[in-house]
C-alpha cells in the first residue's frame, strides 16, 4: 500500500511540476521572439551603442524561464528519487519563486507609482505587456492563478513526498532478493564444532582391552 501511495504521488508531482515547466518554456520561446525584434529594430547586436539602456526587460523574462525550467528538472529528479535532501531543496526553490512573485504582484497593486521601480525599456515591450495584460485581464488573471496553484500543489506534493521516505525495496528485482539489514535478536546461530577423536587414545582403549 505505501509503494502503491509513493508511486502516485511521485506521477502526480511530475504533473504539476510539467505545468511550470510548460510556463517556463514558453517564457523562453517568447524572449526569443522580443530578442529577434528587437536585434532587428538595432540592425545589429552593438549597434545602440555601449552607453544605451540594455533590454532588461527581455533579459529578464528568458532569465525567469530558464529558473522555471530549471526548477522543473530538479523537481522531477526529486520526484523520481524521492529523496529528502532533493525533494527539501526542491521545496525552497519553489518557495522562493512563490515569494518573489508575491512582492512583485503587491508593489503592482499597493504602488500606483510601481513603473518607476524599473528602468526605462528601450523596447517597449514592457508597455505592450503591460497594454495586454490589461486588454486581456481575465484571462492573464487565471493563468496567473493556475500557475500558483500549481507551485503550491508542487509543495504540498514534495512535502507528503518526503514523509514517505524513498522506496527502499525498489532497487531489488523481487521480494526474494531483498535481504533484511538486521536481524532478529532471539535468533542466534550457534555452531556445533566436529568432535575428532585422538587415535592414540583409540589405540591405548584397544590394547587394555586385550590385556583383560
Amino acid at each position: 500500500m505505501g509503494r502503491m501511495a509513493r508511486s502516485f504521488l511521485q506521477s502526480l508531482l511530475k504533473l504539476v511540476n510539467s505545468v511550470i515547466g510548460l510556463v517556463g518554456m514558453g517564457m523562453i520561446l517568447y524572449s526569443f521572439w522580443m530578442l529577434r525584434v528587437w536585434f532587428r529594430q538595432v540592425g545589429t547586436f552593438w549597434a545602440a551603442g555601449p552607453g544605451s539602456t540594455p533590454p532588461w526587460f527581455i533579459y529578464t523574462f528568458l532569465g525567469l524561464g530558464v529558473t522555471f525550467c530549471l526548477i522543473t528538472c530538479s523537481g522531477h529528479v526529486a520526484a523520481e528519487t524521492a529523496n529528502g535532501h532533493c525533494l527539501s531543496c526542491y521545496m525552497v526553490l519553489v518557495f522562493l519563486l512563490v515569494m518573489l512573485e508575491a512582492a512583485v504582484t503587491a508593489d503592482v497593486y499597493l504602488n500606483r507609482d510601481w513603473e518607476e521601480d524599473f528602468p526605462e525599456d528601450p523596447t517597449g515591450r514592457l508597455n505592450d505587456f503591460k497594454n495586454f495584460v490589461r486588454r486581456n485581464f481575465e484571462m492573464c488573471k487565471g493563468i496567473g492563478l493556475v500557475i500558483v496553484a500549481a507551485q503550491a500543489s508542487s509543495i504540498f506534493l514534495a512535502m507528503m513526498l518526503r514523509a514517505l521516505g524513498p522506496d527502499c525495496g525498489s532497487y531489488y528485482d523481487s521480494d526474494d532478493d531483498y535481504v533484511p539489514a538486521r536481524l532478529p535478536i532471539l535468533k542466534n546461530h550457534v555452531q556445533h564444532t566436529p568432535y575428532i577423536a585422538d587415535p592414540h587414545v583409540s589405540s591405548r582403549n584397544d590394547s587394555w582391552n586385550v590385556n583383560r
